[in-house]
């Protein structure tokens, strides 16, 4: 991502920070024109808090019991506060300054400064957004699945129609986003020939979960390589890079797509295992994407990949005719 994006990423935090303060200030003086004892007790609160230092600067012999007096004097005037506001039916935290995250509290960045989960997903919907995967998304989700385009003749091989499978797939979709918060080791291969759908139910999960606030990254094998290549041998000590090939390895769902289109080669074979396993081992979910069928992955890559891939992935096949290429025919005869 371009420094210049990550910049606007972070303003946006301080123009975020700055809303929450000024809504904050808004209720302060809606609540105060209603109720102006309310005001009349905080400053109280203020007060006491003043007058507690400025003595204990005079007599600090005495802070522990200085400072005892005013707590019970502020915890007095909180309690009277609070009463006043349950008996205006004022809603609880309506005085306090609501953030849109309420762990970095609209910093991006948490106490141990970390990025937080909310500043990652900024920048990965960003990303999203310069290559129009964002766009992609909001095409194929729950809400434009349509299984009647799929056939209903029946597959020699299966015993089920397309359109069979395909709701037996949405099953398996909709079970693993609702079980996604369970440590049960699911994973999905979806594998199929080209145009049966694999790519829309990706998208499909991916889509649900980012609206779920989870963190998902979505990647086809080749630009997978590419990002680790970049942080590895052309740009190692660049955060931006380093983030991206982290993300591979923290992100909650990584969704592999087109696995066996790159060049395949010792690096990338190693590369591959060491991000399934790692993930496999912190318990990460991720789903691959494939043209290949299972015998024909165990042909290309090591066998420690096949075995954890057939050990801990649920591999879910797609069948039909190309849907892509019947839509050109479509059209053509139209």
């Amino acid at each position: 991502m371009q420094e210049s994006k990550l910049r606007d990423i972070l303003t946006s935090y301080e123009r975020k920070r700055d809303k929450a303060d000024r809504l904050l200030e808004q209720r302060k003086n809606d609540v105060y024109k209603q109720i102006p004892k309310v005001k009349e007790i905080e400053d109280e609160i203020s007060k006491v808090g003043l007058e507690m230092m400025k003595l204990v600067l005079k007599n600090p012999s005495n802070k522990e019991a200085l400072t005892l007096e005013a707590k019970e004097r502020i915890q007095a005037l909180t309690s009277e506060k609070q009463a006043l506001l349950d008996s205006w039916n004022v809603p609880n935290g309506y005085l306090d300054i609501q953030y849109e995250c309420s762990m970095c509290k609209d910093r991006g960045f948490l106490s141990n400064g970390k990025k937080c989960n909310c500043l990652k997903q900024a920048i990965i919907n960003e990303s999203y957004k310069m290559s129009n995967l964002s766009r992609m998304l909001e095409k194929q989700n729950q809400c434009t699945y349509d299984d009647s385009i799929f056939s209903e003749e029946v597959d020699s091989s299966t015993g089920i129609s397309p359109r069979q499978n395909m709701q037996l797939i949405l099953s398996d979709c909709d079970e693993f986003i609702y079980d996604f918060d369970k440590d049960n080791d699911k994973n999905l291969l979806f594998y199929g020939d080209t145009g049966l759908g694999k790519t829309f139910m990706s998208s499909y999960i991916a889509k649900e979960l980012l609206d779920k606030g989870y963190l998902v990254i979505y990647q086809t094998a080749f630009k997978m390589f590419e990002i680790i290549e970049e942080y590895k041998f052309r740009n190692s000590d660049h955060h931006l890079s380093r983030d991206d090939y982290e993300n591979l390895f923290e992100c909650d769902l990584l969704i592999i797509d087109d696995l066996g289109t790159e060049l395949t080669n010792s690096f990338t074979i190693s590369e591959l295992f060491i991000i399934l396993n790692t993930r496999l081992l912190n318990g990460k979910k991720t789903i691959i994407s494939t043209n290949l069928n299972p015998a024909q992955l165990g042909e290309l890559y090591s066998q420690r990949i096949f075995s954890r891939i057939f050990d801990k992935f649920k591999m879910i096949k797609f069948i039909g005719a190309d849907l892509r290429w019947q839509n050109k025919i479509s059209n053509l005869n139209k």
